[in-house]
């Protein structure tokens, strides 16, 4: 800690022994008697903290004279090579620059660059169950459905791809996972350190935890993320070896989808898919459960588990998510079940605890993970529709998922609401929403629908497939959920580079437009007169 030393300042220096300005008394040392309770601040190595001035060439300063001079380093010492390099480019201090003063920029940086490594890494030879080099689309479709924790494939990710492409994938699947979240915090560290002190005041207040902490906010990411995943491995494994594998696959297949599930990356690699356990609720309950908990978002997530006593002081954000993600949850299983109970490609064939976990597995994971166990070609085009919705909503925010965010929706029915009950504030669980939530609320979902409309028109123009067919594709590929009518596979190449964007975007797009958009707030002394246009 700073401390202030209680040197008498106001004793004039002996002219024999120099001055910081080498002459005697005079108007500097007048400043000097005035000025104790500015000097200098001694740090926890002991040394004052000065600011340096510049001094004419050839003159030296006795303060610079004093300084302990500086040894040449010992033969062989010296840094050479990458640390050297390392040394002069100082990426962590880059970093930290970054984050916090380009925080979108970051995260769109950050996520090209790791597109860039695993598409590399997917055209290897060996990446292939052929031993042959795979073709560069469907590598970049591959890797960018990988890392933006979508699950869509031009490819049969099962068959297709050799060991060595599978563990390339479910590790870009769960670095792009923990990246989400721990990006997504970083914005919402850099917003909040953006606004005013009151406001940080009343955040901190609100949630009682130490995210200011880049250092805690990582290693709380990392650890959750990894207990949750190990969670539900656990929990796969014993149903593998008891449908009689060894135990070299069955550890293999419960670690690529517990972290599958997790991240919702929506990818598969038994060579059965998930339709071998439609009924199977030892393979259900983790699909839905480790979906629910990579979907609800980080912050949630350590919210609940450090006040897990205590809903009542849970923040708004997570009685928010929490609600109208359940509320989401059983209305969507209820509609999907109505749609779909007799339908004899879906439902119709299953029994009817089979058909209840189904329903409950479509009612999740149709919003973030995009695992099915069945295939949703065969649904009715009333269940799409419902789908496109349920995507468009998505997941919880600095989540997995993707989508406009359940918070998002949330602020914009109580926004309705209150403007038809005539509410002059916006209120949920007893606290009012600010009107610049609302107003950067309607601009996410805005920009979200014009991405989805233009995508939709380009392939319209692209292809000779139906509206619905196409709307789903294009929902699911900017909500990176991953599930698909079947079209993925014969997709010209011009519309698998617009799907590559789209999956793009809606991992980063989103979050960056949102806290680009909350950064530029600005506050203006001068308001103009206020109006009310006609509006409906």
């Amino acid at each position: 800690m700073a401390t202030v030393p209680q040197t008498d300042t106001a004793q004039e220096p002996e002219p024999d022994h120099g001055s910081r300005s080498g002459s005697g008394p005079g108007p500097h040392a007048a400043r000097q008697r005035q000025a104790h309770w500015h000097a200098p601040l001694v740090g926890v190595v002991g040394r004052p903290w000065k600011r340096y001035k510049k001094h004419p060439a050839g003159a030296r300063s006795t303060d610079d004279a004093d300084e302990t001079p500086v040894h040449p380093s010992l033969p062989g010492t010296e840094p050479t090579g990458l640390r050297r390099l390392l040394r002069h480019i100082e990426p962590l201090s880059q970093i930290a620059r970054a984050a916090r003063f380009y925080p979108a920029r970051l995260a769109v940086i950050v996520f090209a660059a790791i597109i860039v490594v695993v598409t590399g890494l997917l055209s290897l030879p060996i990446a292939t169950t052929s031993g042959e080099r795979s073709d560069f689309l469907d590598a970049l479709f591959t890797a960018t459905s990988a890392v933006c924790v979508t699950g869509l494939s031009t490819v049969d990710t099962a068959t297709y791809w050799s060991t060595f492409g599978h563990v390339v994938i479910i590790l870009a699947a769960a670095v792009g996972g923990l990246g989400v979240m721990t990006l997504a915090s970083l914005l919402s560290l850099a917003v909040s350190r953006h606004v005013g002190l009151t406001q940080r005041m009343l955040a901190a207040s609100e949630n009682q935890s130490r995210l200011g902490e880049v250092g805690h906010l990582l290693r709380a990411v990392i650890y959750t993320a990894a207990g949750c995943e190990l969670l539900l491995t656990l929990m796969l494994l014993p149903r593998f070896l008891g449908h009689g594998l060894d135990v070299g696959h069955a550890l293999w297949y419960a670690a690529f989808m517990g972290l599958s599930i997790f991240n919702n990356a929506g990818f598969v690699i038994m060579p059965e898919g998930l339709g071998a356990y439609a009924t199977d609720w030892w393979i259900g309950l983790p699909i839905i459960l480790g979906t629910f908990m990579g979907a609800v978002g980080f912050p949630v997530i350590l919210d609940i588990m450090g006040r897990r006593r205590r809903p009542r002081t849970w923040s708004l954000h997570t009685k928010l998510t929490l609600t109208t993600y359940v509320a989401l949850t059983i209305a969507s299983t209820l509609a999907i079940a109505a749609f779909e109970w007799h339908n004899p490609l879906t439902y119709g064939a299953l029994p009817t605890s089979g058909k209840i976990m189904t329903a409950l597995i479509n009612g999740v994971n149709a919003r973030s993970s995009g695992l099915s166990t069945i295939p949703p070609e065969h649904m009715h085009e009333a269940t799409w529709f419902l789908q496109d919705a349920l995507m468009f909503v998505g997941g919880g925010s600095a989540s997995t998922a993707g989508g406009i965010k359940v918070s998002t929706f949330a602020v914009l029915l109580l926004a309705i609401f209150a403007e038809a009950r005539g509410d002059r504030d916006i209120e949920a669980f007893g606290r009012r929403i600010t009107p610049s939530t609302v107003r950067l609320s309607v601009a996410v979902a805005f920009i979200g629908s014009s991405v989805i409309g233009l995508a939709t028109l380009l392939l319209l123009q692209m292809t000779d497939l139906s509206l619905d067919r196409i709307l789903f594709e294009v929902i699911s590929a900017f909500a990176t959920v991953g599930l698909s009518t079947g079209i993925t596979p014969s997709l010209p190449a011009s519309a698998k580079y617009v799907i590559v964007a789209l999956m793009f975007i809606g991992r980063v797009g989103t979050m960056t437009a949102a806290s680009a958009l909350a950064l530029r707030e600005r506050r203006r002394v001068i308001r103009m007169p206020e109006a009310r246009p006609m509006i409906g």
